[in-house]
């Protein structure tokens, strides 16, 4: 499966959708070559790479009622909502171990995105890049004002959700000719001017062009879609996002709400398995 690109949409906890798409996927052995993921899009393709059915529902479903997981606490004494610690090396290392030999023998390209704090533009860390701690998914995981910067590789980085939110233009780049996206909003959603800027201006002062990007995120992303729409319409791309209206929002902690949406991710991709295996194997 040569030249076919994975690409993942962030999304904080709506991330429980690509979850299910996801768990399809490891279902049916569908590994693809290519994985390009920003923040819980990254999350989640990690433990896809590393082939661990499951993990990521028993990582974020099984902890997240636990304040130690994300809470105002953890943003009072760490400076970050979610804590970082906990999830990134608590969690892999003793209550759900993350398989780290199976993730780095496996075939194929990882890369995570992130916001280079200094210039305003994504960065792609690769699987090599990944750290013993993770630090490649805590930076790309980093949401402004509710996460610290990361410093990792001599870089400042943030999300990868502000600069580049869904990475296909740099899969394209990379060479793939068929793409498959995994998005975590309705069709036809649109995103608006932010409401926090003088906020964002006062916090991120000594950032000029990581405000300028922040500012107009809702632009790029807005276009970004409206590609990916034609992509789509020209064939080159399936496109996977949550057919019915979404009830989670990025910080949600109600574990039923994130069990349907995932649900939700394994039966869109259920109905769409054909599509996607007939797109995949045609010339």
């Amino acid at each position: 499966m040569k030249n076919v690109g994975l690409v993942l949409e962030g999304g904080g906890m709506r991330g429980l959708y690509t979850c299910g798409v996801l768990e399809y996927f490891m279902e049916n052995d569908l590994y693809l070559n290519y994985v390009i993921g920003v923040s819980a899009g990254a999350c989640n393709a990690a433990s896809y790479i590393s082939r661990q059915q499951r993990r990521n529902e028993k990582v974020i479903i099984g902890f997240i009622k636990d304040r130690r997981y994300m809470s105002i606490r953890n943003l009072i004494f760490s400076k970050s909502y979610f804590g970082m610690d906990f999830i990134f090396d608590e969690i892999p290392n003793k209550y759900v171990p993350f398989d780290f030999e199976t993730f780095y023998k496996s075939p194929g390209f990882f890369w995570v995105g992130a916001t280079d704090c200094q210039t305003g533009k994504p960065i792609y860390l690769n699987k090599d890049d990944l750290g013993e701690q993770f630090q490649a998914l805590r930076a790309s995981a980093s949401l402004p004002m509710l996460s610290p910067i990361v410093n990792y590789k001599g870089y400042e980085l943030l999300d990868g959700g502000i600069s580049d939110s869904i990475p296909i233009k740099k899969s394209i780049k990379d060479g793939n000719t068929k793409n498959i996206i995994v998005l975590t909003r309705n069709k036809g959603y649109r995103k608006h001017p932010g409401r926090f800027n003088a906020l964002i201006k006062l916090k991120y002062r000594k950032y000029p062009l990581l405000i300028e990007t922040m500012l107009n995120r809702y632009k790029n992303y807005n276009e970004t879609l409206n590609y990916i729409e034609h992509l789509e319409n020209e064939g080159q791309t399936v496109v996977i996002r949550p057919s019915k209206e979404l009830e989670v929002g990025r910080l949600e902690k109600d574990p039923q709400k994130l069990q349907s949406l995932l649900r939700q991710g394994y039966e869109d991709t259920k109905r769409s398995y054909k599509r996607i295996k007939d797109f995949i194997s045609a010339p």
